[in-house]
């Protein structure tokens, strides 16, 4: 079953769904999940959601202020640590519902809020399991593969000018998150460009395809894996596409190294978004078996204690 939902992010309204499963007897483990980098809820969350609702799980599912459904100023700014914040006013939201067993709650997040929960699990122990899917793992890093070396100083340039003018009173810069190849964006892709057009037109109505141009120089200094050594105890799994040169594979897998157990690492076959569509199955089977493994055992021990 599924409803809509509203909570205070500290005066801020963010709005998405409560999936209940069928059947439950008792309060049941619950998911906290928000999408990756301008993306809204509609393009494909509900799909993971429902997996998880399935296997006896309650799905929490919103978008990130700012963007789709939920309510915050300026208007498509992705702010990570602003979104980290907002993972833990879910939690803090999904904990005093009566359906959910507020001991047993885990974080699901996917490329930009994949990365956030690395961090969100490191530093809120109310998580007692978490899944990481194509996450980024530096944006210093990161930017240099996406961005040829001799366009850095200038894209630097753009973020100085854009602050300038923001203390002169302007409205902040905007620049799309996708484009066609060699036209300046956030997500300078081709596979990018190809999912958000085409899946973005179709399942999300509400995604818009811009964000502030701060929100790209947030994302050159956001480096969420530096948590990974902080997140155990608690389980980790990392999903990785061997194909993902968006948030590219190599440095998940080199950061998977850095974290310690307990932890798993799952490699798909295809790109990074593959993990939706193509890879789906593997995907979300992979993470619903991690957080019935970490969660299921616990809920019904706390059940019977």
């Amino acid at each position: 079953m599924r409803q809509d939902i509203s909570f205070d992010a500290e005066g801020t309204t963010l709005r998405g769904w409560l999936y209940l499963p069928d059947g439950a007897t008792g309060p049941a483990p619950a998911i906290v999940m928000c999408h990756g980098y301008s993306a809204v809820k509609e393009l494909f969350l509900d799909a993971f959601a429902e997996v998880f609702c399935d296997a006896g799980f309650c799905a929490l599912v919103y978008d990130n202020r700012n963007l789709g459904a939920s309510d915050g100023e300026p208007r498509q700014e992705i702010d990570p640590h602003a979104q980290i914040a907002d993972y833990r006013h879910a939690i803090t939201f999904a904990r005093s519902l009566d359906e959910v067993d507020s001991d047993r709650i885990g974080v699901w997040g996917s490329s930009y809020s994949g990365a956030h929960v690395l961090v969100v699990g490191a530093i809120d122990r109310r998580v007692k399991c978490v899944v990481a899917q194509v996450p980024l793992i530096s944006g210093h890093e990161n930017a240099r593969r996406l961005i040829r070396s001799d366009l850095i100083a200038p894209t630097q340039g753009m973020f100085e000018a854009d602050r300038e003018a923001r203390y002169r009173g302007e409205a902040p810069a905007m620049i799309p998150v996708v484009a066609p190849e060699g036209e300046p964006c956030a997500l300078p892709t081709a596979d990018s460009y190809e999912w958000f057009t085409t899946s973005g037109a179709e399942r999300a109505p509400s995604w818009i395809n811009e964000c502030t141009l701060r929100s790209v120089e947030m994302f050159l200094e956001y480096e969420p894996g530096t948590y990974l050594p902080w997140i155990s105890p608690t389980p980790l799994l990392l999903v990785v596409a061997r194909g993902d040169h968006l948030t590219v594979s190599d440095l998940a897998i080199d950061a998977y190294e850095r974290a310690r157990e307990p932890k798993k690492l799952e490699i798909l076959d295809g790109g990074h978004f593959d993990a939706y569509i193509a890879d789906f199955e593997r995907s979300s089977t992979a993470a619903r078996d991690w957080f019935v493994q970490h969660l299921m055992a616990g809920a019904r021990e706390h059940a019977h204690a």
